[in-house]
């Protein structure tokens, strides 16, 4: 294989969602602007894309998101409060989101599942491969995932997705792939998809997670994509067929085996674990932090 594919330079980031499992503090605010410490996850998810060289970023938003909006825009009123005070280290905190990237926003009129939200992106993709990063998975700064798939996507073409490996009993909680190996340890070619599997049905314990590369026959295949599971259009569906084509009809589909650090906020427990997790590692606050939080367990534990 040549590296003559087209280059990608967009990102999509689906956050349409309606948060349900973080209620009630999501009944008004985007469970995407759920901080970890005090950023919000959403932003960690653009400065990824940015770092794989993507600084064309399309939001694929729902209502009661413009707090999405806001938070990439300029804060007029509050700079000025900085700058008048001489705080010149949370002025540079509230720009750096504003200087991340061109950001762009599409509305998702109605929730029909992942599938319909990339759909949403075909204007503005147009006919380019495309990265698509879902704010619930926040990948470790130190783990180039994207841009090495995007390096995958260069060689082999089609579509890219990002496989890890998770204990059999948790397949049903994701998409799962049926894999062949390559030549490269950490790519695989995908000859099946399936969405949550009960356990014992699993082609594979290599779970997708939210990262994907993906060519732009997808919304020719999205747009006859019927209702899969749970009545919503699944963007899974339409990788399984992709899977079966060749590179002159936009297949086939590889995945890379991603064996880095991956922080889930889609859940409650998860999302603690990650802020926790980020807290301790921060300079200006795991020093006090964790004596604190060693002191603490002490006590639960005693």
């Amino acid at each position: 294989m040549g590296a003559d594919f087209d280059s990608v330079t967009k990102a999509v980031v689906p956050a349409a969602g309606l948060g349900t499992r973080f209620l009630p503090a999501t009944k008004a605010t985007p469970k995407e602007m759920l901080p970890i410490v005090d950023k919000p996850a959403i932003q960690y998810v653009v400065e990824e894309a940015v770092s794989a060289g993507l600084l064309d970023v399309l939001m694929v938003t729902g209502r009661n998101k413009r707090s999405i909006e806001d938070h990439f825009d300029v804060a007029y009123e509050l700079e000025g409060a900085l700058r008048a005070k001489g705080d010149e280290e949370r002025l540079s905190q509230i720009q750096e989101p504003v200087d991340l990237a061109t950001m762009h926003y599409v509305r998702q009129g109605e929730a029909k599942g992942l599938g319909h939200a990339v759909l949403c992106a075909k204007q503005h993709v147009g006919n380019e491969p495309f990265a698509c990063l879902l704010g619930d998975d926040l990948i470790d700064s130190r783990d180039p995932l994207l841009k090495r798939m995007i390096e995958v996507r260069q060689t082999y073409g089609g579509s890219v997705i990002a496989l890890m490996e998770v204990p059999r009993e948790q397949v049903s909680l994701y998409g799962c792939a049926a894999i062949v190996e390559t030549d490269e340890d950490d790519v695989v070619r995908i000859t099946d998809l399936v969405e949550k599997p009960p356990a014992d049905e699993a082609p594979s314990n290599w779970a997708i997670i939210g990262r994907y590369v993906i060519d732009p026959a997808v919304f020719e295949v999205l747009e006859k994509t019927p209702p899969g599971r749970g009545g919503e259009i699944q963007l899974t569906d339409a990788l399984r067929t992709l899977a079966g084509r060749g590179t002159d009809e936009g297949g086939p589909v590889h995945g890379l085996l991603f064996r880095g650090r991956r922080y889930d906020t889609g859940n409650k427990l998860e999302y603690l674990q990650t802020v926790v997790q980020f807290a301790a590692r921060r300079d200006d606050l795991g020093p006090d932090f964790l004596p604190w939080l060693r002191q603490f367990l002490d006590e639960v534990q005693s």
